[in-house]
């Protein structure tokens, strides 16, 4: 390896850009690189001043705040304290993950960039802004992005580009060597990781809370189209803690059908047990697989078989294929030129990393084990609204779950991995326990008493909102108001006893729209028009949170237009103010959303 010394640096809340900025090290490699991939708040950030080139890789969450993993390094890096000069010999680029249907686009990477640039640093290109909302998701601006990258990387600095390194014959080190073990070991992963939570503190991503599944309804009815869930656990025990606007996140398992097809393809025994050691000083071995670890144990709960694949997996795949025409097709899929050929095969059917290597027999059964690990993601846990509140149901978890289950082109429906997962659990049948966790979500709820809380959850969107009206009505809070809209109010009215009561009680305001009950189609949006008078005075002369949560598609520009237009018409603003007046309340978090693809 050559010098510079290049460092990766990444906040990830997800997984994507940690995903990113290990195949930023791994194309670092094969142009003679040394790099280092570290997550922030794993990294002494004190030692930046030394580093003369630096890639950070940064996701936004929520309200345009940073991930958990770099939130110690974003409180430093705008101490006051701080030098102009404090970074003046670093070269440093800033890729941005974001989603452009939220207000906040890739807030913490724009805002990193001229902090950077405010302590010395020189920018070696423009910030990355990647969309998750773009057909191709954040690759069609990362790819263009990282070839102009390695331009100025290769060219100022001098690196070559090793021949022998991207030549498909030639085979990089494994990140891990992986020993198969003679035998079963005396205790089995599995008994490994059902161990409880950590006494020191609450459960978490390394350590999460075996919940006993308590209940799994079916909320929608018999002949609605699609299959949404009521599911509840039991944290007792667990030190669990939560309030309204807080997510649960649940470590989902592949099929067993897709974990035998896949031990197949590839010549692996499920039952067979092995060691891991990192090839790479100051790599760890990944924290989340126990030590030994049983094939079944690997691609049940830790590969991610049935994710779409990314293009770096193709090239990738490339290089471990010892099949001529194989590899020709898997280069080509990978080239900046089979973009629009990679899109149609894999991405816009939704075609897994399971389905590709079917498609390519020859290679999939030459892939040395060791090398899953860089080339088939970890399984992400999938976070949800949490749907109940700890005051009305104490040692209680509830959340709303719609099974995702979508046609493509493809002979196989498309699956949504955690929710398909949770669906086939049946507590009826005998124990059932899933793992998983609690962190803070996007929306936090006002702790005045009198301040008035409008909510606007469509669909699923309305979970979040259930756990703060409940918490609320158990204070005692009134100036509840809530727009729920669904398709049809016998088919997926969700909760419609509970909130009918509450209006009784004087606990809640309830204005529904049904889309399809009538020939023209109603929407939340119409409903928040025609409650012009309302909306304005609560928000205006009562000081009200707005709040809205739901599919990021349409509902939440057209919920945003509709506020505009009341405040041109109830408070006879010109639209430059009415837009101002919307950017205030986001500003001040009076107005805040939770929305998703």
């Amino acid at each position: 390896m050559l010098s510079p010394q290049l460092l990766v640096l990444f906040g990830s809340q997800t997984g994507t850009a940690q995903d990113v900025s290990e195949r930023l090290g791994r194309e670092a490699r094969r142009r003679q690189l040394c790099c280092r991939v570290h997550a922030l708040d794993s990294y002494p950030v004190v030692n930046l001043i030394n580093e003369p080139l630096v890639i950070f890789v940064c996701a936004t969450t929520g309200q345009g705040d940073p991930p958990d993993n770099m939130k110690s390094f974003w409180k430093f890096i705008f101490r006051r304290n701080l030098l102009p000069t404090s970074l003046c010999h670093m070269d440093f680029a800033v890729l941005g993950l974001g989603d452009s249907s939220y207000a906040k686009f890739n807030f913490v990477a724009k805002k990193l960039h001229r902090r950077l640039l405010q302590l010395g640093a020189s920018a070696l290109l423009p910030v990355c802004l990647g969309d998750d909302q773009h057909e191709l998701g954040p690759d069609a601006t990362i790819d263009p992005w990282l070839r102009d990258l390695w331009e100025k990387v290769l060219g100022p600095h001098a690196v070559p580009l090793d021949p022998g390194m991207t030549a498909p014959a030639v085979l990089w080190p494994a990140k891990f060597s992986l020993q198969f073990l003679q035998g079963a070991p005396r205790r089995s992963s599995e008994e490994l990781t059902v161990a409880g939570t950590d006494p020191r503190g609450p459960p978490s991503e390394l350590q999460p809370f075996p919940a006993p599944m308590l209940a799994n309804q079916r909320v929608t009815g018999p002949s609605h189209f699609q299959d949404v869930r009521l599911i509840e656990f039991d944290v007792s025990g667990s030190g669990i803690s939560f309030a309204a606007g807080d997510v649960v996140l649940i470590q989902p398992e592949n099929a067993a059908s897709h974990v035998q097809q896949f031990c197949q393809l590839l010549g692996l025994d499920p039952d067979q047990h092995f060691t891991l050691q990192p090839q790479e000083p100051g790599v760890p071995c990944p924290e989340r697989l126990p030590q030994p670890c049983s094939v079944r144990h690997l691609v049940s709960r830790y590969l991610d078989i049935s994710s779409v694949p990314r293009r770096s997996f193709f090239e990738l795949l490339a290089y471990l294929s010892p099949h001529e025409r194989e590899r020709e097709k898997l280069l080509e899929l990978s080239s900046a030129q089979g973009q629009e050929e990679l899109c149609e095969y894999c991405t816009r059917p939704r075609r897994t990393i399971l389905e590709v290597l079917c498609d390519f027999p020859h290679t999939a059964s030459a892939v040395a084990p060791a090398y899953l690990f860089e080339l088939i993601p970890r399984i992400r846990p999938r976070a949800f609204s949490i749907a109940s509140s700890l005051l009305a149901h104490p040692a209680r978890l509830q959340i709303l779950v719609a099974v995702v289950r979508y046609w493509t082109r493809l002979k196989e429906p498309r699956r949504g991995l955690c929710s398909s997962w949770l669906a086939s659990l049946d507590p009826g049948q005998g124990p059932v326990r899933v793992p998983l966790w609690v962190r803070p979500g996007g929306l936090t709820f006002p702790e005045t008493p009198d301040t008035p809380v409008i909510m606007v959850g469509p669909g699923t969107g309305v979970a979040a909102f259930r756990a703060a009206i409940q918490e609320r009505v158990t204070r005692g809070q009134i100036g509840n108001v809530l727009f729920f809209g669904c398709r049809r109010r016998d088919q997926d009215f969700y909760w419609e006893a509970e909130w009918k009561a509450l209006q009784e009680r004087g606990y809640l305001t309830l204005i529904t729209a049904f889309s399809r009950e009538q020939e023209q189609k109603l929407y939340v949006q119409h409903r928040i028009r025609e409650q012009g008078p309302l909306v304005w005075e609560l928000l205006e002369h009562r000081g009200a949170h707005f709040y809205l949560a739901g599919n990021a598609k349409y509902m939440p520009a057209s919920v945003s237009d509709a506020l505009t237009s009341i405040f041109q018409e109830e408070g006879g603003l010109s639209s430059a103010d009415a837009a101002a007046y919307l950017a205030r309340l986001q500003r001040t978090l009076r107005f805040q959303t939770e929305t998703w693809a």
